[in-house]
């Protein structure tokens, strides 16, 4: 939740004032009147000014957008963000210069990052969202590196007839792998081990 105290002649411009800064209509924010204002004598002499709190809740993609914001400062980078809301799920992106800091070596920082702030922004939350965070298109990079990979090991696992074991993958790219290969009736494949270990199997069919 956001918020802040405004003062103003009056309550009504002290709550636009509010508004304002946080940049919403009055619909969605709370008022709470902290002091109600007086004029003075004449207008002028011994007169009190109104005081306002003006807060809102913001929303899963609000509080997620301005989470990495945070991050991207911190460690003085600039980039544009954009986002898309989709059902239940909150796409963000980032596009700038430098930003290869935020993906790390194949992609463990950029899911490290989205692992915390899905964390952080769905807590105490009744109805939750799931946050993808990408970089500079990453994502849809790392998603056709996987694809190729999982036909190339899947025709290796067929032609030597015996299973091929992926390296540890996160539950999204597990799922790539999986969606890529389904429906083949050469090969199967299946996840084994626990998390953050967990790995794909590809196994020809007897």
């Amino acid at each position: 939740m956001r918020a802040v105290e405004k003062s103003a002649r009056t309550v009504e411009e002290a709550v636009a004032l509010a508004l304002q800064e946080l940049g919403v209509d009055r619909e969605r924010a709370r008022v709470e009147v902290l002091e109600e204002g007086a004029r003075g004598f004449l207008g002028i002499i011994g007169g009190r000014a109104a005081r306002v709190r003006v807060s809102v809740e913001e929303s899963i993609c609000e509080k997620a957008v301005q989470l990495v914001r945070d991050v991207v400062a911190a460690i003085e980078l600039e980039a544009d963000v954009l986002t898309r809301e989709e059902d239940d799920t909150v796409y963000i992106s980032l596009e700038g210069k430098n930003l290869g800091v935020l993906i790390g070596r194949r992609g463990e920082t950029l899911n490290a990052l989205q692992y915390l702030v899905n964390v952080a922004v769905n807590r105490n939350c009744v109805e939750k969202k799931r946050v993808i965070l990408d970089v500079e298109g990453y994502r849809k990079k790392r998603e056709e590196t996987l694809q190729r990979l999982a036909l190339r090991l899947a025709e290796k696992a067929r032609r030597r007839g015996r299973s091929v074991v992926l390296e540890p993958m996160n539950p999204q790219e597990r799922r790539i792998i999986h969606m890529t290969l389904r429906g083949r009736d050469d090969i199967y494949t299946f996840s084994e081990g626990e998390e953050p270990f967990r790995k794909i199997v590809i196994a020809p069919k007897k």
